[in-house]
Order: C-alpha cells, then sequence, then structure tokens
C-alpha cells in the first residue's frame, strides 16, 4: 500500500512523492485523508531550515498535523470502525522518510487510539482542532495547580490568536484586546476589540498571551504589564528570547511557556466545536488541490492574508 504525500526533500524543498506506507498492524487504522491543514508556525520552519533542534528532527520529511479523514480500514485492536470520521494529529508510516508531523498525505496508517472521531458536520473546519486545542491547552494551563489567569491582551490575530480570544469570551471572561499591526488581518474579530499597538494607551495588563513568535517582542510586552502580571509564550520562537531585566523586576513579571497540547485539550474542543459553542467559521482562507501543494505552501508561507490554508486529497488516489 502506498500515498501520495508532501515531502520536505531538505530545506527549501518540496516535492509532492509517491511513499509505500507501513504495513497495519491489529491496532492500526488506515485514514483516507480528505482535507489537511498548513501550518504557518511550524511547517514554515520546518521548509526554511530554522526549526530548533528536537526528536524526529531531520530530512526526508512528512509535514502536517492537521488532518481529516475517514477510516477506509480497522485492525481488530484499533477500537474504531470502517466509515469513522476521523481527526488526525500526524503519522509515522513512511519507512526511512521521517513522519514530522506526518499527516500531509493521502493515506496515512496510524494506531486508532490516536485518531480522535469527530462530527461529520465539521468538514474542512476540523483541521483547526490542532490550534483549537494548543489555544486552550495555554488558557487551561493543563491542569496545572497554580490558577491560569485568562488573556486581557493577545498579540497577533491570526488562526491561533483569533481562536484564544474566542475561547476566552466563551468561558465568560471580559473580552481581550488583541494587537495585529497588520491592517486587513485586523478585520474578522467578533466580540473583542483589535487594534494596532501603539493605538494601545494601557500598561495595566494581568495576562498578555504572545502568538506573534516574535523573538525580539519580550521587552515590549513586559512593560505593559500590571506588577506580577504574566507573559504567556504561546507562539513558537526558533531564534532565543531575552529580555532587560529591571522593568521585568520593577514588575515581578512572570513568564510562562505554553507546552504542546495534550489529548484532553484536542478532545475538549473537538466537544466545544461539534456542538457549535467553539465556532471555527471563518479561518478557513485559502484551498489548494493537494497536486498543487508547492503552489500551495508559498501561498500560506507569503501570502499575509491567508490564515489557513487546506489541502484537498480527495482527487488524489
Amino acid at each position: 500500500m502506498d500515498a501520495v504525500a508532501v515531502v520536505f526533500e531538505q530545506p527549501q524543498r518540496l516535492a509532492l512523492s509517491r511513499l509505500a506506507l507501513a504495513e497495519p498492524q491489529a491496532e492500526d487504522v488506515v485514514v483516507a485523508v480528505e482535507w489537511s491543514g498548513i501550518s504557518t508556525g511550524t511547517e514554515r520552519l520546518l521548509y526554511t531550515g530554522k526549526m530548533p533542534q528536537f526528536p524526529g528532527m531531520g530530512y526526508p520529511l512528512v509535514p502536517g498535523y492537521e488532518s481529516v479523514g475517514t477510516v477506509v480500514d480497522a485492525g481488530p485492536a484499533s477500537g474504531r470502525a470502517v466509515g469513522d470520521h476521523v481527526f488526525v494529529p500526524g503519522a509515522r508510516c513512511y519507512g526511512d522518510v521521517r513522519g514530522l508531523f506526518g499527516g500531509a498525505a493521502s493515506r496515512v496508517v496510524v494506531p486508532g487510539a490516536r485518531v480522535i472521531p469527530i462530527d461529520d458536520r465539521l468538514g474542512e473546519r476540523a483541521v483547526l482542532l490542532a490550534l483549537a486545542a494548543t489555544a486552550y491547552h495555554a488558557v487551561s494551563g493543563a491542569g496545572k495547580r497554580k490558577p491560569i489567569v485568562a488573556p486581557d491582551l493577545i498579540v497577533g490575530h491570526g488562526v491561533l490568536g483569533r481562536l484564544l480570544a474566542r475561547l476566552t469570551v466563551l468561558a465568560g471572561f471580559p473580552a481581550p484586546t488583541v494587537w495585529e499591526v497588520n491592517a486587513q488581518r485586523a478585520q474578522g474579530a467578533a466580540g473583542y476589540a483589535v487594534i494596532p499597538p501603539e493605538q494601545d494607551p494601557r500598561r495595566d495588563y494581568h495576562a498578555i498571551y504572545d502568538v506573534s513568535g516574535d523573538s525580539a517582542i519580550l521587552d515590549q510586552l513586559i512593560a505593559r504589564l500590571a506588577p506580577g502580571g504574566e507573559v504567556v509564550l504561546a507562539g513558537f520562537y526558533s531564534e532565543p528570547l531575552s529580555f532587560a531585566f529591571p522593568p521585568a523586576f520593577m514588575r515581578e513579571a512572570q513568564i510562562r511557556a505554553a507546552a504542546e497540547w495534550q489529548r484532553p485539550d484536542l478532545l475538549a474542543v473537538t466537544e466545544l466545536a461539534a456542538d457549535g459553542r467553539l465556532s471555527l467559521d471563518g479561518l478557513i482562507t485559502h484551498h489548494e488541490a493537494a497536486a498543487q501543494a508547492p503552489q500551495a505552501y508559498r501561498t500560506a508561507f507569503d501570502d499575509p492574508l491567508c490564515l489557513k490554508m487546506v489541502l484537498d486529497w480527495r482527487c488524489c488516489a
């Protein structure tokens, strides 16, 4: 069995290749992927070669952790059934080609315990569940003992920033302020204000959630904190972060790095999206057939108006 997959052969070189798949085991399912999303954070870093080293890194690799499809074969110990519609947060089934994160393919072999059943009505919007889980994990604290303070300022109005704002409002907290420097990306707010930083006079924020990925932004954010306030690093940063100590000292500032989402986060946002409490509308702005993957990745990485690019795999056998 094989599949058509996006392969980063080396930094700055992308190909659409046919790869042999691992033989499914009793606990595995085979999923025919219908849609996958392109991450403008981690996948951009993998493509450019700027991703910091961590386990699983290396080329060639299949990217992608935002895939949605239908189970077409289910092992007897998989816990799934043929016909299940599922979210696939990546796969490692390509032999010598690394799966990091392995979801950008027409077909994947993955343990049944790893996929998440989803409501068919979500359709392509279900590719957004990983980002929603990332936002949920950042604001829930993953059960940490310390009380988590909901954001009153969010930096960046991309998909992750919008989901953070929607989850904050959904939870009943006061609507956050969102900073966005691109006037066109500032559009699309629902129940909260989006402004450029220079128009914001406040310097008393208790919780600033940064999703900009800007490694040089800490001093600017610390200057906007109330005493004892917290900066939450909810983006992904390719360069070391640093800050001037005196302003942080005077405010007794706290800095927290939000880790990767966990399965309970994904289950929680899947339920919220399925019953309509968390809207995923208006976040997918671009589509391409999977056969046009090279162009799709260029658009996703280079067009500031592209919030989320979705690849359609339904015509790729």
